[in-house]
């Protein structure tokens, strides 16, 4: 195990933990059910140390995880020292952007609303620059040139042979805010129809004409794992960052996305909008 704990291995945690709570167990009645101590059993849970992926299989038919979710869980355990591309800067990102990094990295889907900038996946490098020299706290050149090398290689996900599936609803201020220059902005606005060609992305915008809408906590990202069981919220806010997992609190941004998506124009009326924002700059 690497000195930071991947987050392979915190989802692997979370993830037992929340099947276990699912089946109603104790840490003592789920280690006397495979022959193990409730120390080991809560190891697992709290990211501490290695695992033995067939005691991970053991938890989770002792928990009735259903197949799709063991094989799901048994990766994590195998995969729970990997660590990714971005291990290199782990020393100076923040553990939140390390979490974030590696979520998307393993991402089947990722729903996201917007209310103020165009997402990170579809950022245009000058778009990001802009969007960095605008910090609160002024950053050097080189630390400005490595966030943003950092962003556009995230995009590479949207580059695989099999994509997540990228869907991105965008409050209507987003593509009217001119970030760094209107021919900038004229940039990034064909970034994003370009991106509403894609056969894996789905580009819809938020009408300011809607009125108020079914996500007024702000901008969040819904990553989706391999199954449901994975799936985390990620909210980014001014003070730092949540990566929310219960099941009620899923729900709860599921279904404000689901509202979103019936508020928010299709993507050929959307299109349109974008068409004439960048006409009016």
């Amino acid at each position: 195990m690497s000195e930071r704990t991947t987050t392979r291995r915190r989802q692997l945690g979370a993830t037992l933990r929340k099947l276990r709570a699912r089946k109603g167990l104790t840490l003592e009645e789920a280690g006397r059910l495979i022959g193990v101590s409730k120390a080991t059993v809560s190891r697992y849970e709290t990211q501490a140390g290695p695992v033995r992926w067939i005691v991970v299989e053991a938890l989770c038919r002792e928990y009735g995880a259903t197949e799709a979710e063991t094989r799901a869980v048994i990766g994590l355990a195998k995969d729970a020292k990997q660590q990714g591309w971005w291990n290199s800067f782990a020393d100076s990102i923040p553990e939140s952007m390390n979490l974030l990094l590696t979520l998307e990295h393993d991402a089947v889907r990722e729903s996201h609303f917007s209310c103020v900038y165009v997402p990170g996946l579809l950022q245009t490098r000058a778009y990001s620059t802009a969007l960095q020299k605008a910090n609160e706290v002024p950053l050097a050149r080189e630390e400005i040139e490595r966030l943003v090398d950092i962003r556009m290689k995230r995009q590479e996900i949207l580059m695989r042979p099999k994509p997540p599936r990228l869907w991105a609803i965008l409050d209507e201020s987003v593509i009217r805010r001119v970030v760094g220059s209107p021919q900038l902005m004229k940039e990034q606005l064909g970034r994003l129809l370009e991106a509403n060609e894609s056969p894996h992305i789905t580009l819809q915008i938020l009408p300011f004409s809607k009125g108020a809408h079914a996500a007024a906590l702000g901008s969040f990202v819904i990553i989706g794992g391999p199954e449901p069981a994975l799936d985390v919220v990620y909210v980014d806010f001014h003070a730092g960052s949540l990566f929310l997992e219960k099941d009620e609190e899923l729900d709860r941004y599921r279904l404000a996305f689901e509202y979103l998506q019936a508020q928010a124009l299709d993507m050929e009326s959307s299109s349109a909008m974008i068409h004439r924002a960048l006409k009016e700059l």
